[in-house]
């Protein structure tokens, strides 16, 4: 089923966010961050399997693996310890294990019942599709390099590959008696493979576009597909002769599951709508329209009366299949949440969200208050008026402000102007004064009561994502997509201060309510804790596993809440900050972690003397074996250290890092803690070096009017990007130029599309393909633009 996360990213997948529910004070404190002290959501949903026993739901998001019980709603745990996106699991027959497939590109067991992790990494691509033979002695993986892998349960070990597909491949199952094994690939194709022999025993060739899945009917004898041309196939497994082409699906088909007596055939789509068929017949017997949004997973409870469904933009649904009753809502933001703001009281929190609502939250129990609907597209921030009675929420999408009764949830007034002028708003601490961060790069203050613009404050060389007022009234802090923090003088529009520190677009600010903090939050997946006075950092708070749109400081300033792509909310609880005594010499830039940054600080002051903070061993001269020290001293700082692949983000080359470990190797030293260091930069160096060139998804998909369009390069290439139409038309191109090998995944470093074709006109909303051309290397994705 799962080129899903071959083609979205986080921006796409539904929340889980089940605050209603007795037990969620239980899961918000479910493997937290370090510093963080609670997490409402439950990420972005990828996946749903139910247990063998129906008794459990596994349910893959964006920040980890949530178990459920059923009957109850009650999380009981939650996996992390993987470093890329989720794109399947399964349960073991036995349902005590689960097999977890991501693009990490690595395999994974996870066994329920003591917690260990098994990690299985022979693949060279992105790990979309997983599955155990029936006996649960061997695992299936489908995987992006285009082959299909066959593992030892037990041991780990790599029993086959499976080759013969041209493309990714989406989708694995085997057959009821595990002789069989079925995939399903981007190249149009199924295989039918032997599993005891490893060999190809038919290729079924009927699909006219991907196959996104496949599934055996329970006694074997059927082979059903789902294909992104909208139909649902038929195969007898025998002849490979196909029997039946279900067709009524207006989106790609995304998930097929069999009934467990065979009968039904459950599919789900990108049309929103999940289509139970009668196998026998053909015919349509209920049409389920709750989802509103793409379907990316289903599941049959095993007694067949229950369905689980994952959708995009949505909720976990569970649905009576004989009646077509819902059954049960496992919901909250369907999308990125991008603006969090608590009352004056602290008693309630606001968040706002990619899915367009605005959101009351319960700060003591996580339950959900009010759902505030009306914007037309997503909203990026909300802001409490200083009483606590009014909510401001703006939307970039429909370029209005619009206040909310907090007690009613009831509109009370729109302000409207132009695109991408709503998305940060904040009131001044009287209540007479709205500020608002605008595209072309200024911010205005206007009167909350007439609607007279005040003031226009000019200085940033971006847009302006975020601004937060001072408690007195007099500052302004502004974030920008330039990648600072700027500090304004309110009475006369001056600016007071630049921070500088965050490695790509700032979107949120926040003040301490005694204003001698600034927390700030952005692309890099990072909060910064700020002196208002100096301008020095404090502080950095790492956790989230996407950007962070938001952050909000609770009135007693004792808790920082941060919303992030990822889909959650954390609340960070405000310790001291570590006194220098207890500062570890190679946190050169006092952030209370030792991690790139510090690295890249040292490296710049390569050959200065005398005293120097990037002077770690203190022996009067910054050179290599000072960064080798800091090196050594990732994950012995006073926060949780950087995980690897944060690394891909941050704007410095390959090359820089390479040149960092060639002299480093020249050191020829023995003493332990150096070549600690030396094998940290070996290791970075392999985090900034692609497998293999490749066109990543596009973010946000679908987009409204812009997206950013992230590749890597193995080897140095003229790159360019080009969009078309499906009708063939080119509609747009980019001439990147020469680039050397790399992860351009970052706004700053991936290709932009603003939504409009090369003569400065707007595209019109549907199905787009993106193409990159990297010297000899070429390949397609597809994107979706709605307006």
């Amino acid at each position: 089923m799962r080129s899903k996360l071959c083609s979205i990213l986080a921006t796409l997948l539904a929340v889980l966010a089940f605050a209603l529910n007795a037990y969620a004070q239980d899961y918000t404190h479910l493997g937290l961050p370090e510093g963080a002290k609670a997490r409402l959501g439950k990420g972005l949903i990828t996946d749903v399997q139910y247990s063998p026993d129906g008794s459990r739901v596994a349910v893959a998001s964006s920040i980890g693996i949530w178990l459920y019980d059923v009957q109850t709603g009650e999380e009981l745990d939650r996996l992390t310890g993987y470093t890329g996106w989720v794109n399947s699991v399964s349960f073991s027959p036995d349902g005590q294990m689960l097999a977890i497939g991501s693009n990490d590109i690595a395999v994974r067991l996870w066994s329920i019942e003591t917690g260990t992790l098994r990690m299985l990494t022979e693949h060279t691509g992105w790990v979309n599709s997983v599955s155990f033979s029936p006996d649960g002695e061997t695992l299936a993986s489908g995987s992006g390099d285009s082959t299909v892998g066959l593992w030892d349960v037990h041991t780990g070990t790599r029993l086959r590959t499976l080759r013969g597909h041209t493309g990714w491949v989406n989708s694995v199952s085997f057959s009821p008696d595990g002789e069989k094994l079925a995939s399903g690939s981007k190249d149009e194709t199924i295989r039918l493979w032997s599993v005891g022999k490893g060999v190809s025993l038919c290729t079924l060739e009927e699909q006219t576009d991907w196959v996104e899945n496949v599934s055996f009917s329970p006694d074997g004898e059927t082979l059903a597909s789902g294909s992104s041309d909208g139909t649902v196939r038929l195969y007898s497994v025998g002849t490979g002769a196909p029997l039946r082409t279900f067709e009524g699906h207006t989106g790609w088909v995304r998930g097929v599951s069999f009934s467990p007596d065979g009968e039904t055939l459950a599919s789900g789509s990108s049309d929103g709508t999940v289509r139970l068929w009668s196998v026998g017949t053909g015919t349509t017997l209920r049409m389920l329209t709750g989802h509103t949004s793409w379907i990316y997973s289903i599941s049959f409870s095993p007694d067949g009366e229950t369905l689980a469904i994952a959708g995009d933009n949505d909720a976990i649904r569970l649905w009576s299949v004989k009646t077509g009753a819902l059954v049960r809502t496992f919901e909250g933001h369907t999308s990125w949440v991008r603006g969090v703001s608590f009352s004056p009281d602290g008693e309630t929190l606001a968040s706002a969200s990619n899915d367009g609502t605005a959101r009351l939250w319960s700060v003591e129990t996580g339950a959900s208050l009010h759902t505030l609907e009306g914007h037309t597209s997503w909203v990026a921030s909300v802001s409490f008026s200083p009483d606590g009675r009014t909510l401001a929420s703006g939307s970039g999408g429909d370029g209005t402000v619009r206040l909310w009764s907090v007690s009613t949830g009831a509109l009370v007034r729109t302000f409207k102007g132009n695109r991408h002028s709503g998305d940060n708003v904040s009131f001044s601490p009287d209540g007479e004064t709205l500020a608002r961060g605008d595209d072309d790069s200024t911010i205005r203050l206007w009167s909350v009561s007439t609607g007279d613009l005040l003031h226009t404050l000019e200085g940033h060389r971006d847009w302006v994502e975020g601004v937060s007022f001072s408690p007195d009234g007099e500052t302004l802090a502004s974030g920008s997509g330039d990648g600072t923090v700027r500090l304004w003088s309110v009475k006369t529009g001056a600016l007071v201060r630049t921070l500088e520190g965050h490695a790509d677009r700032v979107w949120s600010v926040s003040f301490s309510p005694d204003g001698q903090m600034l927390a700030s939050a952005g692309d890099d997946e990072t909060v910064r804790l700020w002196t208002v006075s100096t301008g020095t950092p404090l502080r950095t708070f790492r956790g989230h596993t996407n950007r962070i749109e938001s952050v909000s400081f609770s009135p007693d300033g004792r808790t920082l809440a941060s919303g992030s792509g990822d889909g959650t909310v954390l609340l960070w609880e405000l310790v001291p900050v570590p006194s220098k005594t207890e500062k570890i010499a190679a946190d050169v830039n006092s952030d209370g972690i030792v991690d790139i940054t510090d690295l890249v600080l040292i490296a710049s002051n390569f050959g200065k003397m005398g005293e120097n903070v990037a002077d770690v061993n203190d022996n009067g001269v910054v050179n290599i074996v000072d960064l080798v020290f800091a090196a050594a001293a990732m994950g012995d700082a006073a926060a949780t250290p950087l995980a690897w692949h944060r690394a891909l983000e941050f704007a410095h080359t390959r090359v820089e890092v390479e040149q960092w470990v060639h002299q480093a190797r020249q050191l020829n030293v023995t003493e332990p803690i150096l070549q600690r260091g030396i094998l940290m930069l070996e290791l970075l160096l392999a985090a900034l070096t692609p497998i293999q060139t490749a066109l990543l998804p596009n973010y946000p998909n679908p987009f409204n009017p812009e997206t950013w369009i992230p590749y890597q390069l193995a080897e140095p290439a003229d790159v360019n990007i080009s969009i078309y139409s499906t009708d063939g038309r080119l509609v747009w191109t980019l001439a990147v130029g020469h680039q050397p090998v790399g992860i351009y995944k970052s706004h700053s470093r991936a290709a932009y599309w603003d939504g409009r074709n090369t003569q400065g006109e707007s595209v019109a909303s549907g199905v787009y393909f993106y193409t990159l051309t990297a010297d000899n290397f070429t390949t397609t994705r597809k994107m979706l633009i709605l307006r």
